[in-house]
């Protein structure tokens, strides 16, 4: 008798143990997935408390600025009327250093800021040094005359005659520095004296010039604190709600976020949009595949076609005309009415035309492509590479003399890359609290919920072997009766209508074991079913 004492009381124990660990499973099972959410809603905002404001202030993620030139071959060539041709030289590359200042925490749940951006050489990642020299339309000279093409013929001579006096051509030779951040030109000063509005520098000209140890505007973004369905969206840019560069309402919006935090919780059905003031314009890109990055889970985000298609492809874009060959983004409006145009390096997704017009140009999908792979629970971006190229409209003006014969053609200038991708201590920070974390959370309320089954399976077989041996017959009915009256405990307790010793602590223990674990099975099932269902959507 007391052996069989000490076992009924070790099945108990046993059967509570696995009680507790089976409540604890599914209570976690409910309670965990809502938990992190909330923890994430919390710490994703712009507030100085959220986990995440200090990498908002001062972006952890090394960024790299890569530029790649396309060196005239044959200058002399074009102004005879023959096709260009370029080969690319670089990278060229850049550290690229940011950080927010003035920043302003507004009433409407909003916060005010401006981004500077400063540039170091990386010779290390190089090819080439700044002290390299690149052949390449001289844009000062081309712009302005392109601007002179409807003037009066007097004033194209007189233009002529003040390139000649100021010894400017259609090509130049300058270094890699020059170009990026600026040298000095006569025709700047000359410009500046007669038409004063016409170039908005007043000294140096770079390609790159304003953009380093400089702001890219004042932006006004929702912190999502109060409403947290506007969490990072752009409010607005300098003071402004939409911009005027365009011919379209829908063109000139300000769109998405500033470019460096989304919304948390994304589906492939999100998409990512935000404000870009370097191309005067909102873009759009669209989920492609998911993946991971250094054990991360990522969704990949890629431009559509259709971001530099002109009017006639695709309707929508029909503001930022007028357009050439789709594929190109006239950007003259937000640049000085100069013949500027943006798109994917070598033309990549453009009119093929547009490659075929310049000797030396490859495009290709694998080194031309942007992406970037996003967090999807958190919105943050893990690993980002955006490819764009800037080119200039070149021909030949009647009255200028510096144009020549050239040819109408799209001349590439340069294509750069801004990649950036996150690394060292804030990317096993990231690795911990929001991905090891969570699946250690996820993974051991399941255990808890099976060890929980297992263990309460020990008093209800104990209480079934401790029964007086019978026929197979009257052992599965007595199991089936057993099962049964799990499900109605009153009539199980007070043992009407069943044979079985009373030993209330065990059977107790043994009804609520079979009814924990028919529950827990249900929520397997559901959980099951509901993981099936996203597998599924995923898929399709």
């Amino acid at each position: 008798m007391g052996s069989r004492a000490r076992a009924r009381r070790a099945a108990a124990v046993l059967g509570f143990t696995g009680l507790l660990c089976a409540v604890l499973g599914a209570v976690m099972i409910v309670v965990v997935p809502t938990l992190i959410k909330q923890q994430v809603l919390k710490n994703v905002r712009i507030d100085p408390s959220s986990l995440s404001f200090n990498m908002w202030k001062e972006i952890p993620v090394p960024f790299y600025l890569s530029i790649y030139f396309f060196d005239i071959v044959n200058p002399d060539a074009i102004l005879l009327g023959e096709k260009p041709q370029v080969q690319e030289r670089g990278p060229y590359v850049y550290r690229e250093f940011r950080h927010k200042s003035n920043i302003t925490f507004n009433d409407n749940d909003t916060v005010s800021f401006l981004e500077y951006r400063s540039f170091q050489f990386q010779p290390d990642k190089s090819h080439g040094l700044e002290s390299d020299y690149i052949v390449m339309p001289n844009i000062l000279v081309l712009a302005a005359a392109m601007m002179m093409e409807n003037k009066p013929m007097s004033l194209k001579l007189i233009m002529t005659l003040a390139f000649s006096t100021l010894g400017e051509r259609a090509f130049m030779n300058r270094t890699v520095g020059e170009i990026m951040w600026g040298y000095e030109d006569p025709l700047i000063h000359l410009i500046n004296k007669y038409l004063p509005n016409m170039f908005p520098f007043k000294g140096k000209f770079g390609l790159f010039a304003e953009l380093n140890n400089s702001d890219s505007g004042l932006f006004t973004v929702f912190t999502g604190v109060k409403d947290f369905s506007r969490i990072h969206l752009v409010d607005k840019w300098n003071g402004l709600s939409k911009v005027n560069f365009w011919h379209s309402d829908q063109c000139n919006m300000i769109n998405g976020t500033s470019g460096q935090m989304w919304a948390p919780f994304m589906t492939p059905e999100t998409s990512l949009e935000f404000y870009s003031p370097e191309a005067c314009r909102s873009m759009t890109l669209i989920y492609k595949e998911s993946g991971t990055f250094e054990g991360i889970p990522t969704y990949r985000f890629v431009a559509p076609s259709t971001l530099f298609a002109n009017g006639s492809v695709y309707p929508p874009n029909q503001g930022f005309c007028p357009c050439l060959d789709s594929g190109i983004q006239n950007i003259s409006t937000c640049r000085f009415n100069a013949p500027l145009f943006l798109s994917h390096p070598h033309f990549y997704n453009a009119d093929p035309m547009l490659a075929e017009a310049v000797l030396g140009l490859h495009p290709n999908q694998e080194e031309h492509s942007l992406f970037l792979d996003v967090h999807p629970v958190t919105g943050i971006p893990m690993n980002c590479s955006v490819k764009l190229q800037l080119s200039l409209y070149i021909k030949a003006i009647k009255g200028i003399g510096q144009t020549a014969k050239i040819q109408p053609v799209v001349l590439p200038l340069v294509w750069f890359e801004e990649s950036g991708a996150m690394e060292g201590e804030p990317l096993q920070t990231f690795y911990t609290q929001l991905v090891l974390m969570p699946s250690v959370l996820h993974y051991a309320q399941y255990v808890l919920l099976a060890l929980g089954c297992v263990l309460l399976l020990i008093p209800i077989i104990h209480q079934i072997r401790s029964q007086p041996r019978c026929s197979g017959g009257q052992t599965l009915s007595r199991v089936a009766r057993l099962a049964d009256r799990a499900c109605f405990p009153k009539a199980f307790l007070s043992g009407e209508g069943h044979p079985l010793p009373r030993s209330p602590d065990l059977q107790v223990l043994t009804a609520v074991g079979l009814t924990t674990l028919l529950f827990a099975f249900r929520t397997l099932k559901k959980r099951v079913n509901l993981l099936s269902l996203a597998a599924v959507s995923t898929i399709n």
